[in-house]
């Protein structure tokens, strides 16, 4: 089997970003680049919503047994 090193973190990137450039132009990589992230929750506001939809019975029906 090959072994393989992964590459320096700085490589990496300069390659994406040519790569990127190279397909979309300067002016949409930027774009694509500094899209917003989806908004995460909170993870206690995330639990909550978890256990808000939760149905218990069958929750522990299938934790239980």
């Amino acid at each position: 089997m090959k072994t393989s090193a992964l590459m320096d973190e700085d490589v990496l990137v300069r390659k994406a970003v040519r790569a990127l450039i190279a397909d979309l132009g300067t002016v949409e990589t930027q774009r694509f680049l500094t899209l917003p992230g989806g908004k995460r929750d909170e993870s206690v506001a995330r639990h909550h919503k978890w256990q808000r939809r939760l149905k218990k019975d069958p929750f522990f029906d299938q934790v239980f047994h």
